[in-house]
């Protein structure tokens, strides 16, 4: 019965169970694998060759691998798999406890795939092809399978020779984050070291001065720890270990350099390339702040594999446009809806490799999505299975976050003068709820005087969206949303409240109970009378359509791929901008200036109390 419970499993997993977005749903793409169902096909005929042999050599995270192959009978849904760690037989399944069941031949998902005649179209006439794969250091070998049968009943005909990386086990993908103290940084990476294997560190220094070395942690999950499939069955992958180091007492906006380090018992080392970040201001300091905001990016190959189901089609050009400008970058939110991995571990390594190159320089800091989270009794506030049986666990290990307790993933933080209050949407945010509480302590503990710019952002729309399936529902945002929230945001004076899940780009007037309280489109100055609520969920997943019905609320909308910047240049100057990602040009922007009296003034719903006692 044990198989019958996998397979089970396994179809679960394909089905679209729930909303995993707004109003379009796409699949995983490895979720297409019907992986259970492969049986052997084997040909003596066909042969599959991988080159080379040994991958990064010169210490290369990333190279391209050439496969070649041959099949005496080449159907045109032939298709090759990448599998890592490399041997995928059967002797990986679970055990099947009655022995009139078929062990099934593979349990494991590749961790990348392409169609056979991606790259010959002529391979149906001649049996003969090659495709060239990006492999990224996932601390295990390789291999790839020639199948046919397509996707749904999937035939092993050949399998290529085993190739992997010179060091598998090398500290890779370094994601900084703030810690909970203006002056401090983490370093948050992945290894194939276990901490009775090499411990690991990091060795930190302003440039040319002496170099420290800070110890890291260290933790990981086991397969247990996954709440469902295809986490726990056929998505399911070693993370490897995850180590996170914090550097302390950093003087403000200084150049520090760093390298990731595991040191052995016997007192030799493995290092990493060197890295370098800047720190942040002292909060209320006067300078140029820079800050990034998106969600739902997702990842995507940059060799075409796994593109069939255009999944997020626009998830590389955010990433390559925000690194062409991060010398004009601070600091980058990413407001859930990371990877979309969805139950498929393989993907996490994929995400952390396709951000390095900003996350090892600013500070990456993330929110929790409906497809980090969401999975029936585990405590998620929607009963839904979004996160393919991750329920979190992935992301609270993978990215550090300056929250009490992880699991609760909301926190806040400050950047110079800005001070950002992270809400976790997949927690209750209702009135009386102990995220409620943790919301308002967080808008009201800015001090307005010393950081003038208070933000707000979420995942889910819980402020206003003309999203189509939004308007379906006639809420024009997450049903329930704003009932309770919006008195916080005006009596705090919040000036903008961010959102992703909705995959496209929305700004509102400033607003209070529906009704705009300023009629300006570009400029904004004087008294805070209302917030400004942005939708920036077009990060790089496929777009929403926006409702036929256009809310005299809504002030610039865009279907398009985009991230909002914003620029404050001291306390009484701010600059928004709206960018799509496709050009990195502006499309929609606006300024905001005023002093500290306005923050102060009364307004309504939002006066402090006073008394005519003298």
């Amino acid at each position: 019965m044990m198989i019958w419970c996998w397979v089970f499993l396994l179809l679960a997993a394909n089905l679209h169970l729930g909303w995993g977005h707004i109003n379009g749903a796409g699949d995983q793409p490895l979720a297409k694998i019907n992986i259970l169902k492969a049986s052997l096909a084997l040909h003596n005929s066909a042969i599959v060759k991988a080159r080379p042999f040994l991958l990064g050599l010169k210490g290369e995270d990333t190279q391209r691998v050439t496969v070649r192959f041959v099949n005496p009978n080449p159907p045109k849904d032939d298709w090759i798999g990448v599998f890592s760690p490399a041997n995928f037989n059967s002797s990986t399944c679970p055990p099947v406890n009655d022995p009139k069941e078929q062990l099934p031949y593979i349990c494991s998902a590749p961790i990348k795939y392409k169609y056979a005649n991606d790259s010959i179209s002529s391979y149906t006439k001649t049996g003969r092809g090659f495709l060239r794969f990006r492999l990224i250091n996932q601390r295990a070998d390789f291999s790839f399978a020639l199948f046919s049968g397509g996707l749904s009943e999937p035939k092993l005909v050949a399998v290529s020779n085993f190739i992997s990386f010179a060091n598998p086990k090398a500290p890779l993908y370094p994601r900084l984050a703030l810690g909970k103290y203006w002056n401090e940084m983490t370093v948050t990476w992945t290894s194939g070291y276990d901490i009775d294997e090499a411990a690991p560190f990091v060795e930190w220094g302003r440039k040319g001065d002496l170099q420290l070395r800070s110890p890291a942690g260290t933790l990981t999950f086991k397969r247990n720890s996954m709440c469902g499939s295809p986490a726990r069955t056929v998505g399911w992958r070693d993370p490897g270990f995850i180590h996170t180091s914090f550097l302390k007492d950093l003087w403000p906006n200084v150049v520090y350099t760093y390298r990731m380090g595991h040191m052995s018992p016997n007192g030799s080392f493995v290092w990493s390339e060197r890295y370098s970040f800047k720190s942040s201001p002292y909060p209320g300091q006067d300078s140029l702040q820079r800050v990034i905001i998106f969600g739902d990016m997702g990842k995507a190959e940059r060799d075409g594999s796994n593109e069939y189901s255009d999944y997020q089609p626009g998830s590389l050009y955010t990433t390559d446009q925000i690194i062409r400008d991060l010398s004009n970058i601070d600091i980058v939110f990413h407001i859930g809806d990371i990877t979309y991995a969805n139950g498929y571990l393989s993907q996490w390594d994929q995400f952390t490799a396709q951000v390095e190159p900003i996350a090892s320089a600013v500070p990456y800091m993330v929110a929790s999505g409906n497809h980090e989270r969401d999975w029936p009794n585990t405590g998620s506030f929607y009963d839904t299975k979004d996160s393919g049986g991750e329920c979190g666990v992935p992301t609270e290990t993978m990215f550090y976050v300056p929250a009490d307790n992880r699991a609760k993933f909301w926190y806040s933080t400050d950047y110079g003068l800005f001070h950002f209050c992270i809400a976790d949407s997949e927690h209750d945010w209702r009135e009386g709820s102990e995220q409620y509480r943790f919301i308002e302590q967080c808008l009201a503990s800015a001090d307005r005087h010393k950081q003038p710019w208070l933000i707000f952002a979420a995942h889910r729309v819980l402020g206003y969206s003309s999203d189509k399936w939004y308007g379906l529902k006639g809420s024009f945002a997450e049903p329930m949303g704003r009932e309770s929230l919006q008195k916080l945001w005006q009596k705090y004076k919040v000036d903008i409240a961010f959102y992703g899940h909705v995959h496209n780009y929305e700004r509102t007037c400033p607003i209070y109970h529906n009704m705009c309280v300023n009629k300006e489109r570009n400029h904004y100055s004087g008294v805070v009378n209302g917030t400004i609520h942005v939708v920036a969920g077009g990060g790089g997943a496929h777009l929403s359509e926006f409702s036929e019905v256009v809310p005299n609320w809504s002030l610039y909308r865009d279907y398009d791929w985009g991230f909002v910047k914003l620029t404050a240049f001291n306390h009484s100057s701010l600059l928004f901008e709206y960018k799509k990602s496709r050009d990195g040009k502006v499309y929609d922007s606006f300024t905001i200036s005023r002093d500290y009296r306005d923050v102060l003034a009364c307004v309504h719903d939002g006066c402090e109390a006073t008394t005519l006692a003298s």
